[in-house]
């Protein structure tokens, strides 16, 4: 086995993640995206799809290197930090989806999000790799997207990969409820809902293998590795995608297969630059958020949401805005006008969250979620 070494690229890539995830999670205005920063209609994997599986790509590979060094296996010891972290990831989603909590309606609340599914995925990732060998993780992987497949199409309605027929209504609806489900599709329907999430554990499967060939291969040829491993990973989602097409809301296997081949590809790629031709000056912007990921991402949520829920400013007409539309329309669209405002006004924001990391960073907090 070869020794283990640190990997740069490993840190850069969560904090590139975590900027794209705030950036297309913030624009000015939801009416002036450039289409490559939105998320595919229904069917389909625009550059904004790859952003969310590429995080939990991210989760497999540092679980890896993470377990290697400080588990042995399933013990009690491994089974309480994995559930105390994956029920604090969990609480800390459902809180941001009630802030602020008193002007919730709890009746209403929607329990699922972003940082719920990777708690659930984490969690799930964890047990497997604690509890099995590698090579039962690939046949539990390979399972589980097969089943997923399953359910999907014999459980679903005639048209079983739309949105009005897919199985995971029903199945959210019967577990969660209808009124605890997102709604921004126009119907209740969750894109991070639970049986969706199923699927969502091998996206980290599939870091935490990348991980081991990361580990076992000698330094010089981990991107030559990674470029075959994507590769045939990407190419057999796609493939896939002809029967079961690439699908985010439903995070359908052939997604599940393509993004991690892109992933693979796209770590290969940031080894090959940063940590075998050290090429490293560029990459301290997103080291800063590499280091507290899961705190900036969340504390971006909890920010987006004071602005536009309990920040209102009266304008020279004497119209109420909300503080993020008074931000926009006031002080980007004067600059920039609609669409480039639009833009602006995410970048800004990443550029404030990377303020609020490096001042983190420069004093070594690292606050591990």
């Amino acid at each position: 086995m070869i020794k283990s070494e640190r990997y740069l690229a490993l840190d850069v890539f969560r904090g590139m993640t975590v900027a794209f995830m705030i950036m297309v999670n913030t624009p000015g205005s939801w009416q002036y995206i450039y289409p490559p920063l939105k998320h595919a209609a229904w069917h389909g994997c625009t550059p904004t799809d790859l952003v969310f599986p590429f995080f939990l790509f991210v989760v497999g590979v540092s679980m890896f290197f993470s377990f290697s060094r400080n588990q042995k296996g399933l013990g009690k010891d491994a089974l309480l930090k994995v559930g105390k972290r994956a029920l604090l990831i969990f609480a800390i989603g459902l809180f941001i989806n009630s802030f602020p909590q008193w002007t919730t309606d709890y009746s209403h609340l929607r329990i699922m999000g972003v940082l719920q599914r990777i708690a659930i995925a984490y969690g799930l990732a964890a047990l497997i790799v604690l509890l099995f060998s590698r090579k039962w993780i690939v046949i539990i992987g390979s399972f589980i997207l097969l089943a997923y497949w399953g359910l999907l199409y014999f459980l679903g309605g005639d048209d079983p990969y739309s949105l009005q027929g897919n199985i995971t209504i029903p199945f959210d609806r019967a577990i969660l409820g209808e009124n605890h489900l997102y709604k921004g599709f126009g119907l209740p329907f969750d894109p991070e809902g639970l049986l969706s999430s199923l699927p969502a554990v091998v996206t980290v499967l599939a870091g935490y293998m990348t991980g081991i060939l990361v580990r076992e291969t000698e330094k010089q040829r981990v991107p030559v590795k990674l470029l075959v491993f994507g590769s045939i990973l990407a190419l057999a989602g796609y493939l896939w995608s002809f029967a079961l097409p690439l699908n985010k809301p439903l995070w359908t296997s052939s997604y599940v297969l393509y993004t991690a081949g892109l992933a693979s590809l796209l770590f290969a790629l940031l080894i090959f630059i940063i940590d075998l031709k050290g090429y490293k000056k560029w990459t301290s912007f997103f080291v800063v958020f590499g280091m507290n990921p899961l705190f900036i991402f969340a504390l971006s949520g909890l920010w987006a949401k004071s602005l536009s829920r309990l920040i209102v400013v009266t304008d020279a007409e004497g119209n109420t805005l909300a503080g993020s539309a008074w931000l926009y329309q006031t002080i980007f669209v004067p600059l920039a006008g609609n669409m480039n405002g639009s833009l602006l006004y995410a970048l800004v924001h990443i550029f404030f969250f990377w303020l609020i990391g490096y001042i983190l960073y420069t004093k070594r907090i690292f606050i591990k979620v």
